[in-house]
C-alpha cells in the first residue's frame, strides 16, 4: 500500500512539472519581444512608367546616341526625371481581321499581303507574334525571331464569317503583357468592327489597354470600306450589287459556277429593299465611329494609324508603322505622385532639349486601383 501511495505521489510530482513547463513555454511565446526595425529587412517597392519614345535628326533619319539628359518628361505639367533608356528590340503582335460577313475591300489575301509586308520590315531581332480573329481570336503563331516561320504563319490563316475584333485586342494585350515581353507593340490590320458586340463596348476595352505601357497601331480598312459602301446607302446606285459570295468562297466553285459568280456587273442598280438600305447605312456608320475609336487609341497610346484609300498604298505605309516601332527606344521614370496617392488619367509628355534631336511621344496612361 505504502509503495502504491509512491508510486501515486510521484505521479502527480512528474505530472505538475509537465504543466508548468508547458505553461512556462506557452508564457515564453506570448512574451518574445518583437524584432526591431533594424532586424526586419526592409521592402521597397518602386513605380516605374514606361513609354516609347521615337528620336530621329531634323532629316528624319533616326539619332544613334539619345542620352537619357537630353530629354524632358512631364506628366500631369510636373517635370520628372529619367530612370532608364534602353535599345532593345520589339516585341510586335499582329492581329489579322480575317473575317466579316459585311465586306467588299477587306480579303485574306489582302490582310496576308499587308501582314507580310510588315514583317520583312521589321529587324532581324525584333519578336513577332501572329493573331487571327474571324468567328474566334485564336494565336496561329507564338513569338519568334524567324522570319520564315512568322511568314508561313500568315499563311496558314483563315477566312471566317463573323468577326470577333474586341476578343482579340484582348486576347493580345494578355499576350503581350506576359512577363518576359518588353517594348510591346500591338499591330491591328482591321476595320475594327465587332459581329458579336455593341461597338460602344469598344470604349472600355479600349481604355484597358491605357492602363498598359503597350503601343498601340492601327493599319486600317475602314476607309476603302466606307468609300465603298457610301453608294449602296441609296436606293438607286452605279456600284455593283454585293456579290452573293465572298471571293475566297467563290473562287472554290466549279468553273462555269465561278465565272457567273465573279463575273462584273455593269449598268445601275436599283434597290427597293429598305431592310437591305438599312444595313448599309449602319454598316457604314459602325465603319465611321470604328475608325475615330481606333485613331483615338492609337493617339492615347504612342502609336500611329494608317488609313490608306487603296490597296496598294496599304501594302506601302507597312513601311511607316515600321519605322516608328524600330525607331525609338524605352524610356522609364518613376512618378512623383505615386498611383496609390491618385488614380485616373495621367498625360505624359517626352520632348528633347538637345539641339539637333527631335524626340516625339505622348501617351496617355489610366492608373487602376489593382495596380
Amino acid at each position: 500500500m505504502t509503495t502504491s501511495l509512491g508510486k501515486f505521489r510521484f505521479g502527480l510530482t512528474l505530472l505538475a512539472l509537465l504543466v508548468f513547463a508547458v505553461a512556462a513555454n506557452a508564457q515564453s511565446g506570448r512574451t518574445r519581444p518583437t524584432p526591431t526595425p533594424e532586424d526586419t529587412p526592409e521592402r521597397v517597392e518602386t513605380e516605374e512608367v514606361k513609354i516609347n519614345i521615337l528620336a530621329y535628326d531634323e532629316n528624319g533619319n533616326f539619332f544613334e546616341d539619345v542620352r537619357a539628359e537630353d530629354l524632358v518628361i512631364t506628366e500631369n505639367d510636373i517635370l520628372h526625371q529619367p530612370a532608364s533608356l534602353r535599345r532593345i528590340p520589339a516585341s510586335v503582335l499582329i492581329v489579322m481581321d480575317t473575317g466579316g460577313e459585311l465586306r467588299w475591300v477587306k480579303s485574306l489575301d489582302q490582310t496576308r499581303k499587308t501582314a507580310a509586308a510588315l514583317v520583312a520590315g521589321l529587324r532581324p531581332e525584333d519578336s513577332v507574334a501572329i493573331m487571327q480573329y474571324s468567328d474566334k481570336a485564336e494565336i496561329v503563331s507564338e513569338w519568334t525571331t524567324d522570319k520564315g516561320e512568322t511568314l508561313a504563319a500568315i499563311n496558314r490563316t483563315k477566312f471566317g464569317l463573323r468577326s470577333a475584333f474586341l476578343d482579340a485586342v484582348r486576347l493580345g494585350a494578355d499576350l503581350l503583357t506576359k512577363e518576359g515581353v518588353e517594348n510591346r507593340h500591338l499591330v491591328l490590320i482591321t476595320d475594327g468592327t465587332d459581329s458579336f458586340r455593341d461597338p460602344r463596348s469598344r470604349e472600355k476595352i479600349f481604355r484597358d489597354l491605357l492602363a498598359t505601357d503597350i503601343n498601340v497601331h492601327v493599319i486600317s480598312y475602314t476607309r476603302m470600306e466606307i468609300t465603298d459602301i457610301e453608294p449602296r446607302t441609296k436606293a438607286v446606285s452605279k456600284a455593283p450589287p454585293r456579290p452573293a459570295l465572298p471571293p475566297e468562297i467563290a473562287q472554290q466553285l466549279p468553273n462555269g459556277a465561278r465565272d457567273i459568280a465573279t463575273a462584273p456587273k455593269v449598268g445601275p442598280t436599283i434597290s427597293l429593299d429598305r431592310k437591305h438600305l438599312d444595313t448599309m447605312k449602319r454598316r457604314k456608320a459602325d465603319l465611321e465611329l470604328a475608325e475615330n475609336q481606333l485613331l483615338t487609341l492609337t493617339e492615347n497610346t504612342n502609336g500611329t494609324m494608317i488609313i490608306p484609300t487603296t490597296k496598294e498604298e496599304m501594302v506601302e505605309k507597312t513601311a511607316a508603322v515600321v519605322r516608328i516601332i524600330d525607331g525609338g527606344y524605352v524610356l522609364t521614370y518613376q512618378p512623383k505622385v505615386s498611383f496609390a496617392q491618385k488614380l485616373g488619367e495621367r498625360n505624359i509628355t517626352v520632348t528633347s532639349k538637345r539641339p539637333g534631336l527631335v524626340v516625339e511621344a505622348k501617351r496617355k496612361l489610366i492608373v487602376k486601383p489593382e495596380r
